[in-house]
């Protein structure tokens, strides 16, 4: 469940302390996504992000490998349910700038600002959705958390539907959503009429049987 909650304070560490969490947290990896800590304190890592989007998105047709155009050279999709991205990040990145490399790994044309980052919780046997502020850095997050996706996992979403900013969204990526709803209601209709084609035929069988001749 989504819940709203203050959010939690960024705490400052030491050079020393962020490097004996990096210790402890490489020490518990079992994927081999290690994080390591530079010269200038800034440590880099990786962070695995979980793809939740209901409405299409909109790519580049011309860079998205060989994917089918539309004549304004974009196209409209569903992505995949489930589908998991994993970035390179560092210490300093925040939400906004995780969003924008998520969004230039798929080469989706839409407004950054039409999604949003959340983080997924696990506490005394609740799940708990919380949406990150831009300014956050999910880095650091995982860090504190450590390298358990159960204790802590990162979701992007679309921004709730009251929350949209429509104004982000451009003709075209308009008329693609509407392409791909008529689409979508037309294989729905014919998938009905099908239904009932088949239910009138057996009907039909049963009558003349029912009808034929002794």
């Amino acid at each position: 469940k989504d819940v709203e909650k203050e959010r939690e304070p960024h705490v400052y560490l030491s050079k020393e302390e962020v490097k004996e969490k990096i210790q402890s947290y490489n020490s518990s990896v079992t994927d081999k996504l290690k994080m390591t800590l530079n010269a200038n304190g800034i440590y880099t890592g990786f962070i695995k992000v979980q793809m939740e989007l209901c409405r299409p998105i909109t790519v580049q047709s011309s860079q998205s490998q060989g994917r089918c155009a539309h004549s304004n050279n974009e196209t409209a999709f569903y992505l995949p349910d489930g589908c998991v991205n994993t970035l390179h990040i560092s210490s300093t990145n925040t939400v906004r700038e995780v969003i924008e490399a998520l969004l230039k790994k798929f080469f989706v044309a839409d407004n950054p600002a039409k999604f949003a980052l959340y983080k997924r919780c696990h506490k005394e046997d609740q799940v708990y959705t919380c949406k990150l502020s831009d300014r956050e850095h999910p880095l650091y997050l995982r860090l504190v958390a450590g390298p358990r996706t159960e204790m802590l996992s990162f979701v992007l979403r679309e921004h709730e539907t009251g929350e949209v900013m429509w104004e982000a969204f451009s003709i075209p990526e308009l008329q693609n959503f509407l392409r791909i709803l008529d689409k979508e209601e037309n294989d729905q209709l014919q998938i009905l009429k099908n239904r009932y084609a088949a239910y009138r035929g057996k009907l039909e069988e049963a009558l003349r049987g029912v009808l034929k001749p002794g």
